[in-house]
């Protein structure tokens, strides 16, 4: 009967009245005979190549009035802004590369009235030229258009934000959208990758790819994630490093290889750890550590260059100076300068146990050997703030790393440290099959003990030794916190597109974990 109701929308049901009212706006422009998803668009330009276009002048101000008929540029991307005033209708529309205003009118817009149910938040499609407001404000006169996508949902408030960091990170669609400066980390992210991709392929490495999944995970002091693979019946682990499958393609022939991936250690979140984060990791056959140490500096020097301009930048309210060469201290002599009260050798491990346990009980669990590097962390790492080499490694910290060759106790081993934490670890890299055997056993015995991120013996590695691996520098370098510094970002969380956070719902009490392990 014409009497009797519409049948309801089963898909309506439950739903939040803005999202029933963007949906009434949906049926009402395709009534209005548009498509509702259309496939694609045509667009030519971006909003910044219209900016780009028409330049201000020497005053910083275009001329009022002047318009481009002539021109014209289709452009698709998101309405941020939407104002309505009779017969004409202002609108900000943003793309991947900018931000431009729109303007419709009942005299040069087709569909003008449709516009009516546009949407905050609803990607559309739009033709038109450019011209400049009164107020001086170049935008791009809109001839026709085409909605391409409805939002359902409100965005969050444009001049606020999305003020909650978690949110931020949980929902990154959103904070790409409306967080002032948010797609720009991402980009220049990015170009450090690229950056760096490009310098070691003009100097001749090549790029591969090792295994993520992993019989035995070696190359760090870190827990593993366990998983299992059901084909082959066998528990798998996934890497801790890229290390020591770079080490046999050494072995194999090769002189110079990088790779950029990622790697996954289960441990505790915080600023500057994720359990899942991207390392550049080189090796270089016939050289030390030293030339290593040279291409740090070309590396780190040249990214402030191509990303600021300058080799001095902010960081977290502070001046960064990467001009090389960087500063150097020796890793032995920082403990004795800066530790109160230590006035022995801290590579004597029995005293540096009774002088801890004086000093620190909180660390009475803790394996002698690592209080060399929580003493480090702990008064030396705050007191780094431009890039520096920490050289010369205690042996006992660095079962990896070649022997010092004049140092006996130490190894040629540096990290570089940057506003107070660890931003990339090189060795002059170990090659004695025999040696490596003996320092995996050590490490074995402490695993036996108890310690469970001590370094796990690798067969297939030590037998690749065995064959003959070049003298060789190595060197790994956390992108993600390089990616923080030049940002100027705090967390690394904020340069991770989808950090590891607790599933929803989960209560904020629980247990996340240990802290992280050093480095």
């Amino acid at each position: 009967m014409s009497g009797d109701a519409p049948t309801p929308d089963p898909r309506r049901a439950g739903l939040h009245e803005q999202t029933v009212s963007r949906l009434n706006n949906q049926g009402a422009l395709h009534e209005a005979g548009f498509e509702t998803h259309p496939y694609s668009y045509p667009q030519t330009h971006h909003a910044a190549d219209v900016l780009a276009a028409h330049p201000a002048g020497a005053d910083g101000k275009l001329e009022p009035g002047q318009e481009w008929p002539g021109e014209s540029y289709a452009l698709a991307g998101r309405v941020t802004l939407m104002r309505h005033m009779g017969k004409a209708a202002f609108a900000d529309l943003t793309d991947e590369h900018g931000r431009i205003q729109l303007h419709f009118s009942k005299q040069d817009t087709a569909q003008f009235d449709a516009t009516k149910k546009i949407d905050l938040g609803d990607i559309i499609g739009v033709t038109g030229f450019p011209f400049v407001t009164r107020t001086g404000q170049l935008t791009l006169r809109v001839t026709s258009w085409q909605p391409l996508v409805k939002s359902l949902h409100p965005l969050p408030s444009k001049f606020h934000g999305l003020q909650d960091e978690e949110l931020r990170a949980r929902r990154r669609y959103l904070d790409l959208m409306v967080t002032e400066g948010a797609r720009q980390k991402f980009q220049a992210r990015s170009r450090i990758i690229r950056y760096i991709r490009n310098e070691l392929d003009a100097r001749g490495f090549m790029e591969v790819e090792g295994p993520t999944l992993q019989v035995t995970a070696g190359g760090a002091e870190a827990r593993p994630f366990m998983t299992h693979h059901n084909a082959l019946s066998h528990d798998f682990k996934l890497r801790i490093s890229l290390e020591l499958y770079l080490k046999r393609l050494l072995v194999g022939g090769f002189e110079r290889i990088y790779e950029i991936g990622r790697v996954y250690r289960n441990e505790g979140i915080d600023r500057t750890h994720n359990p899942e984060f991207t390392m550049l990791e080189l090796y270089w056959a016939y050289v030390d550590y030293s030339d290593i140490a040279r291409l740090v500096e070309d590396l780190l020097s040249g990214l402030a260059q191509e990303l600021h301009g300058a080799y001095r930048f902010g960081y977290g309210g502070k001046t960064l100076d990467f001009t090389p060469p960087f500063a150097r201290v020796d890793y032995v002599g920082a403990l004795r300068e800066h530790v109160p009260g230590l006035d022995f050798d801290p590579l004597d491990l029995d005293r540096l146990r009774e002088f801890s346990d004086a000093h620190f009980p909180q660390w009475k669990d803790v394996p002698a050997y690592k209080l060399l590097d929580k003493l480090f962390g702990e008064f030396v790492e705050p007191l780094l703030t431009n890039p520096t080499f920490v050289m010369d490694h205690p042996a006992v910290i660095s079962p990896l790393a070649k022997g010092h060759r004049t140092r006996p106790g130490l190894t040629e081993r540096f990290e570089v440290f940057c506003s107070g934490f660890e931003l990339a670890n090189a060795f002059s890299e170990l090659n004695d099959a025999f040696d490596q055997r003996a320092r995996f056993e050590a490490q074995s015995a402490r695993r036996d003990a108890g310690d469970d991120e001590a370094h796990a013996q690798d067969e297939d590695f030590l037998l690749a030794l065995e064959y003959g691996m070049p003298p060789a520098g190595g060197l790994g370098i956390g992108i993600d916190r390089l990616a923080m510094l030049l940002t100027d970002s705090d967390s690394i969380r904020d340069v991770l597109l989808f950090p590891l956070l607790r599933p929803e719902g989960q209560s904020q009490t629980e247990d996340a974990g240990e802290p992280p392990a050093q480095g």
